[in-house]
């Protein structure tokens, strides 16, 4: 019998990434549609999405403009080779996004997954300190409980232990900021905490102890969001640039989850007053509907790399589907739906209010820190004794079995992120099921 005529066994061979798959596949949890704030299960349940799928689509789900785009697309250019050659799209999207951007990041390299976004701006800032005559700019500076995909560069850099320990040696010379996170001094804080800027004196400490002329790069989340959700403190981010820029070192934003609205801005850099040296970008980028992700780049940084006869490649990097034409046409519509409904704008109005009704659940049982900031909220609940995770995991198998409701989960913190084009009586209706589920788990 050919392998295609025999029936499979339909749960066995996928490996679900980031979880249990003997439990998973005992009790699957599967979606067969979507439909702006609503997930569809196979038996035709409704299931009300809060967390955006995984922070990547702000619009919600099935957006016209947005499929009609793709289908267009795949009739006329399924695919163009990135090297050497290019189609129109991917340089409009590249403009667009260029002046979205704050400052001179007036420049665009494009890769698949937020993940290689990192690996290209930590390459990037390599080889523009190599291109200046400092190569030996080598060190990476990353944060405690950082999150910055899951190659290897970004498994480095990042500060969540569980997602490097069982894969031995990374990149050298990296070090790691203290997280900023200090629950005696910041639990229950709307928006920015007071407390956090003192962490810094770590990386005076670290150029002290490295000299300068040994780092590249310093990287972070604006918000460090897979770990919880924690916002930088008042000023921290301002601070930050000052420190990197007077020692001559690349500041890098990883803003895979914060940009294109979920903190009221087309970035997080924005808000914060900010001009780094490079931003990473995905997710949002097409609303989800097809893997794109990016490194907007300054325009010295950019500069740097044009040297040499201009016959020769400048920079050897990219991937086989960087700036994708499926990729760049959702994009562009992406970009279309976010400013034709001011979609960055309504988060920035909705702001309070979802901070308001998150921090309403601060007397539910084990609920021990809640910290919103933007259209996004970590609810910390405390772990069961002996049994960390075991908490959040009955969360997530009582939100999408018995409460239609999904949200992400990580450890025992539940993140709630949903699109923004969310309403006040959807906000109403997630934080009571939320309410509901964290009874449930008591």
């Amino acid at each position: 019998m050919a392998p295609l005529d025999m029936k499979p066994n339909e749960l066995e061979s996928y490996w679900v990434p980031f979880t249990p798959n003997r439990s998973f596949k005992k009790k699957p949890r599967l979606f067969s549609g979507a439909k702006d704030m609503h997930y569809i299960t196979p038996d035709g349940r409704k299931i009300i999405d809060a967390s955006s799928g995984l922070f990547c689509v702000n619009a919600g789900h099935g957006r016209d403009k947005i499929t009609k785009a793709i289908q267009q697309m795949a009739g006329q250019l399924d695919f163009a080779p990135p090297f050497q050659y290019a189609h129109p799209a991917v340089f409009e999207l590249s403009s667009k996004l260029a002046l979205m951007a704050p400052g001179d990041l007036d420049y665009c390299l494009f890769a698949n997954s937020g993940s290689e976004a990192v690996d290209t701006a930590l390459k990037v800032a390599l080889a523009y300190h190599k291109a200046r005559g400092e190569g030996g700019r080598t060190r990476f500076i990353g944060r405690e409980r950082g999150y910055h995909g899951v190659g290897f560069g970004g498994i480095s850099v990042g500060g969540m232990v569980n997602n490097r320990k069982a894969f031995g040696n990374m990149l050298t010379g990296v070090d790691h900021l203290p997280t900023t996170y200090n629950k005696s001094k910041q639990a229950f804080t709307k928006g920015e905490p007071e407390w956090g800027n003192e962490t810094l004196d770590e990386l005076t400490r670290m150029i002290g102890l490295h000299d300068a002329s040994t780092i590249a790069a310093v990287i972070i989340e604006p918000v460090a969001g897979s770990t919880g959700c924690i916002p930088p403190p008042k000023g921290y981010i301002k601070k930050l640039r000052e420190i990197t820029e007077k020692h001559g070192i690349l500041l890098i934003l990883d803003e895979v989850i914060t940009g294109f609205g979920r903190l009221g801005y087309a970035f997080a850099a924005e808000r914060y007053g900010v001009v780094p040296d490079m931003i990473t970008f995905a997710k949002g980028i097409t609303n989800g509907a097809v893997p794109m992700s990016g490194v907007m780049c300054r325009k010295g940084v950019y500069e740097t790399h044009m040297s040499g006869p201009e016959y020769l490649v400048e920079l050897f990097h990219g991937y086989t589907y960087s700036g994708h034409p499926l990729a760049a046409a959702a994009g562009l519509a992406t970009l279309e739906v976010y400013k034709e409904e001011g979609l960055f704008e309504r988060a920035k109005k909705m702001e309070p209010l979802f901070a308001d009704a998150m921090m309403s659940l601060k007397d539910a049982p084990n609920v021990v820190d809640i910290r919103p900031i933007g259209i996004m909220a970590g609810i910390d609940l405390a772990p069961i004794e002996g049994k960390p995770g075991l908490r959040g995991y009955n969360a997530i198998e009582s939100m999408y079995h018995d409460h239609d409701l999904y949200v992400r989960v990580t450890g025992d913190t539940i993140i709630v992120s949903p699109p923004l084009i969310v309403s006040e009586a959807q906000i109403s209706e997630i934080t009571d099921k939320l309410r509901t589920v964290i009874k449930a788990v008591a």
